[in-house]
């Protein structure tokens, strides 16, 4: 039998023939999604979809999940329930609705999202959204739900679309995937898989084509993102550190960012690399999670506080304007009231920026959710209480040093009242000035006048 095929510009032109469809996008989580959702909406371009904010106009409705906070499998079918409703408005209305969840509470829950939830058509991974399209074919082929959480031979980067749509001035990137750590209380070696890092070659081009477009700050993401060790055009394996001078090299790219990190994986030449490469932002997210050995232990962490503190100030040694953030988990199991205090001694000693804090809550199918000494939920909303009031203590002196500085802000919208625009410093705070708006995408001293305790304002230096 002959076998027909077709060419990439008649599939082009059959989708521009075709009547528009929408597809409306919420992503929870890490700044991994939000790269993951964008790749996604990519990739249903060519099929005729377009974005949009309203729901109730979408054919496609996709939910790209996290798994990292508390009861985020409840929220995902709480929105599912929602969206069953405006499923069957559509379809009185003579429309079809396509619905898919994605992402890591998807790669977790599985076959189980579509039994409990029948209103879901797909239930894609993140290691498997690269065929989306496919997939939402055969699921309205079929009439049946598809399930595709499976960890494929071949890289999904390999078979998304090179080019990339840039929609502000500052953009991520997605460089590693996976983790082989293993602690204790995370899902991500299961949902995301072991560590994988994508070619230099291949980030370059993405990174080239973001320029193009105007991208002026890119952040490199990853699980684990300063364990990169992606093939380099010599075919040996590169740094971050490697890849980070390489990017630095694209004209039109004046900023670069990376998160998240791991203490054991700080090596010499990333260190090297804030004090020497300009581009790279004075800013380190360092997780470092809890303040006493014998927790980081039973968190399976592979660092202990001693070498938090010289990785820190080897840091600071290469840069001394550098600031840095982190996050803390209060009430791991078997935490005691003096391991407790020794992450408040912590917080004081380091002096955060900032600081993301979570209480402890188990994961199903992490070793840590089978421990047990479970401290009780009215002791960790206490502690996480007093760790935020320090915290944001501190974080309100960190912003207070920056007035009377002149700053680079690299201006990304408008802001709230006529004439303001709104910046973000290398510290990654937002800068309200005023300005016109032929400034948004530029970078411009800014002196600080003023600060809040997760804003500064001030006035342009000309």
């Amino acid at each position: 039998m002959d076998t027909v095929t077709k060419s990439p510009a008649s599939d082009v032109l059959e989708a521009e023939q075709a009547p528009a469809k929408k597809m409306y996008v919420k992503t929870f989580g890490c700044q991994m999604n939000v790269y993951d959702s964008e790749r996604m909406t990519e990739l249903m371009a060519p099929q005729g979809y377009s974005e949009t904010a309203d729901i109730g106009e979408a054919d496609l409705v996709i939910l790209n999940t996290c798994h990292i906070r508390e009861k985020a499998v409840e929220k995902v079918y709480s929105d599912l329930g929602r969206i069953r409703q405006t499923k069957d408005e559509r379809r009185s209305a003579g429309k079809q609705t396509v619905v898919a969840v994605a992402g890591c509470v998807a790669q977790a829950e599985g076959a189980e999202i579509a039994r409990r939830a029948p209103v879901v058509d797909l239930v894609v991974g993140p290691q498997s959204y690269q065929t989306l399209p496919d997939l939402i074919a055969r699921a309205q082929s079929t009439g049946r739900s598809v399930v595709e959480t499976h960890f494929p031979e071949q890289d999904k980067f390999s078979q998304l679309p090179i080019a990339r749509t840039a929609k502000t001035t500052t953009a991520f990137l997605t460089v590693q995937e996976g983790c082989d750590k293993f602690c204790t209380f995370c899902v991500v070696p299961y949902t995301r898989g072991m560590e994988y890092s994508r070619t230099v070659s291949e980030l370059t081009r993405e990174a080239e084509k973001l320029a193009e477009q105007g991208v002026r700050e890119l952040t490199l993401l990853g699980q684990n993102v300063n364990a990169y060790h992606g093939e380099g055009p010599d075919g040996t394996p590169w740094s971050l550190a490697k890849l980070l001078r390489r990017l630095a090299q694209i004209d039109g790219l004046e900023r670069l960012r990376y998160t998240t990190s791991h203490p054991r994986d700080m090596s010499d030449d990333l260190i090297a690399a804030h004090g020497d490469e300009q581009k790279l932002m004075p800013f380190l997210h360092l997780p470092v999670q809890s303040g006493a050995d014998r927790i980081l232990a039973a968190m399976n962490r592979k660092h202990t506080i001693a070498e938090y503190r010289r990785v820190i100030a080897k840091i600071r040694a290469a840069r001394p304007d550098l600031a840095v953030s982190t996050d803390f988990i209060v009430g791991f199991p078997g935490e005691t009231d003096d391991e407790f205090a020794q992450t408040l001694d912590l917080v004081d000693e380091i002096g955060f920026a900032q600081a993301f804090t979570f209480k402890y809550s188990p994961r199903p199918g992490t070793p840590a959710a089978k421990l047990g000494d479970q401290v009780p939920e009215p002791v960790k909303t206490e502690r996480l209480s007093r760790l935020l009031e320090r915290m944001d203590r501190q974080q309100s002196a960190f912003t207070a040093s920056l007035v009377g500085r002149t700053l680079p802000v690299l201006f990304e919208k408008a802001g709230r009242g006529e004439g303001k625009l709104v910046g973000r410093s290398p510290y990654m705070f937002p800068v309200t000035v005023e300005a016109r708006a032929g400034f948004i995408g530029e970078i411009a001293p800014v002196r600080i006048s003023a600060a809040g305790p997760a804003s500064l304002s001030g006035e342009l230096v000309v």
